[in-house]
């Protein structure tokens, strides 16, 4: 089951230099149906998820339908990639792959979509039986994981996977945390700064009482606090009416999510509730509301569960070492094992992602593709 290097490499030149930022994933889509249509899969589907994501494309479900009498399993790669994309062309030197200078490489997630390929090609040209097996190639994953959100896994035939999408290589991220989502609306009163300042309340005055009285940053071991987006006032002679706050709480702790969300969501709300007017004169009384929204649920893989002993299996037979991490973002693994699809997220040799300084080794990506052929083939669980 050799995989062949250079054809690998000349796919994954052709997948990076198709241009494919969030919500304009139509070319990508096609070129990847095109790709596995020929390769003999029995299911190539497109979902109805477009309407929802605004995205070029729908999600992607692929199926091979295997000769193997084994539990089918799947892999997850996006095909939406950061910008800036806009004439991206790869350069090679040697077996490393870089862009241009200009752009991003695309290797976030092209690199898990060669090894993808590239496997499937080994098994189609040499004939090789192998377990049943779905591609679930989502779009939108850059701006929210919202292709996955959108996406309906009650059409798939594997209820245990494998997300290609980490940095470094030779690593397997089992733990990752929730996130909620949070939108503040401080809403104070206009007056004019320079003739009637007493009859406003300042919006970006009470925000920053609240802020300066929550922790931010890292909480402990588990749990992270950030505001990322303050947006308010009009004029240096209005007192500010509103303020919009974005920010994020994560934890791989359900119960320290909640608590940690309720907490900064009595702050803001008690700031407003126990402010007091020093002149008597403010035309009304401040507002503080604050909306709750779950970004991406908690995902949490034993060493003992059945997707992980198979992954390592899988890489004692190809004789490569796995580590086991904890990470503190979230993918669409998140997504996938929050819907009781036992998802494991594997690194695929990309570094420096989410900059024009992207880059990745053609060996990661050859051995990635072994991994995935001894998953296929060499393993029994």
């Amino acid at each position: 089951m050799q995989v062949d290097a250079e054809r690998l490499a000349q796919e994954f030149i052709t997948l990076c230099e198709i241009e494919s930022p969030s919500r304009f994933e139509g070319r990508i889509s096609r070129y990847l149906q095109t790709v596995f249509k020929e390769l003999g899969a029995d299911l190539v589907l497109e979902d109805d998820s477009a309407a929802v994501t605004g995205s070029e494309s729908g999600n992607l479900l692929i199926r091979f339908a295997g000769s193997l009498p084994l539990a089918p399993i799947f892999f997850s790669c996006h095909m939406d990639t950061v910008p800036p994309t806009r004439g991206v062309k790869v350069r090679r030197s040697g077996d490393l792959f870089t862009s241009s200078g200009n752009t991003v490489l695309g290797s976030d997630d092209k690199s898990g979509l060669v090894a993808c390929i590239e496997a499937m090609r080994v098994l189609k040209k040499k004939g090789i039986a192998h377990r049943p097996v779905e591609f679930l190639i989502t779009t939108c994953e850059e701006i929210g994981l919202v292709g996955a959100k959108a996406f309906d896994t009650s059409v798939m035939q594997a209820k245990e996977g494998y997300a290609l999408d980490s940095t470094g290589f030779a690593k397997v991220i089992t733990h990752a945390p929730a996130a909620n989502k949070l939108q503040i609306h401080v809403a104070g009163i206009a007056a004019h700064a320079g003739l009637h300042p007493e009859w406003g309340i300042n919006a970006i005055v009470l925000a920053a009482k609240a802020l300066a009285d929550i922790p931010c940053g890292r909480i402990d071991e588990e749990s992270t606090v950030n505001f990322g987006i303050i947006q308010g006032g009009v004029a240096s002679n209005i007192v500010p009416e509103k303020v919009v706050i974005n920010g994020e709480v994560r934890s791989h702790s359900p119960q320290k999510l909640r608590q940690l969300t309720q907490a900064i969501t009595d702050r803001f709300v008690n700031t407003a509730k126990h402010w007091s007017d020093p002149t008597g004169a403010a035309r009304g009384n401040p507002r503080i509301e604050v909306g709750v929204e779950e970004d991406f649920p908690a995902m949490a893989l034993g060493a003992d569960s059945r997707v992980i002993r198979r992954i390592a299996e899988a890489a004692s037979a190809i004789d490569l070492e796995l580590s086991y991490e904890k990470a503190g973002g979230g993918s669409d693994a998140n997504i996938f094992n929050g819907r009781g699809l036992a998802t494991a997220i594997v690194a695929t040799g990309m570094t420096n992602v989410h900059s024009t300084n992207e880059q990745v080794e053609l060996a990661d990506m050859v051995r990635l593709t072994e991994l995935i052929l001894a998953l296929l083939t060499r393993v029994q669980c």
